[in-house]
């Protein structure tokens, strides 16, 4: 597939070209390319093993690349000095799969750990700024003196999405962020998601499985299937995709009759 075309008045925050990332004999990313604009909530999905978060974890550098260029906030990584790269990471936040939150740590402590890390702040900002991540993820200020182990699934996740918005960040990686939780709880992260996406203005990448979030939580969505971007759009493209992987998962078994979020009228929430 060729590259994202360009869109009229968008600004792509990373740009992805022709990466090849790979384990030993075995290509994952096939000379793939993406972009990720400024704004949007973009879903990334496809087939179990095809390495959709090792996309992230590419991006981030936790994985290396054998060939191709990632840009980020317009400069290529490959040039990147490490304070420079340092820099960098402060604007971005990143939730995986299951939480991450260190056991030993309260709720608090947790959230102020990158806070700790890159910035220069008294006691008593630290916890001012950790009440106010709390609160903005909809957990309870008692949840703060919590240690992972005293919280549902739910909260665990609304409490590593607190860390993960600590340093202000422009852009959020979720990696299937809703696994794990009932429909409930996952439409209500869902709504989460979309309202700090338009209150905080946050561009976010969310690696996901769950139908419901690419229905109601999704401005675009890019499909991934042998190492490459084989679909990108709306919701409405996906489901009128000849692509035989496509048509079984939005119209299969697990398909849904919902009218796309583009479609209808949704209250506080605007698309990019």
């Amino acid at each position: 597939m060729t590259s994202s075309p360009r869109q009229p008045g968008r600004d792509a925050i990373i740009r992805v070209r022709e990466l090849v990332v790979g384990f030993g004999a075995r290509n994952v990313m096939k000379g793939l390319d993406l972009d990720i604009w400024r704004g949007e909530i973009l879903g990334f999905v496809g087939p179990s093993g095809q390495g959709k978060s090792v996309l992230t974890r590419t991006i981030l550098g936790l994985i290396q690349k054998r060939s191709g260029t990632i840009e980020i906030f317009g400069e290529n990584v490959d040039g990147l000095t490490l304070n420079r790269r340092r820099e960098l990471e402060k604007r971005w936040g990143v939730l995986f799969q299951q939480g991450a939150l260190f056991s030993g740590l309260t709720v608090k402590q947790n959230i102020q750990m990158p806070m700790r890390e890159h910035l220069n702040l008294s006691e008593r900002l630290l916890d001012e700024f950790a009440r106010l991540k709390i609160e903005m993820v909809g957990l309870k200020p008692d949840a703060a003196d919590k240690y992972p182990s005293e919280l549902s699934g739910g909260m665990i996740k609304r409490a590593a999405l607190a860390r993960s918005l600590a340093l202000d960040p422009e852009i959020l990686f979720l990696d299937e962020p809703t696994s794990g939780l009932d429909p409930i709880g996952a439409g209500e992260f869902d709504e989460l998601v979309a309202t700090l996406k338009q209150t905080l203005g946050l561009t976010v990448f969310m690696v996901t499985h769950d139908l419901d979030s690419l229905y109601t939580a999704c401005d675009r969505i890019a499909a991934l299937g042998d190492g490459k971007i084989i679909a990108e759009g709306p919701i409405e493209a996906m489901l009128a995709s000849d692509n035989p992987w496509l048509r079984s998962y939005f119209h299969g078994k697990r398909a849904r009759a919902i009218v796309p979020r583009s479609s209808a009228p949704s209250p506080g929430v605007a698309h990019a």
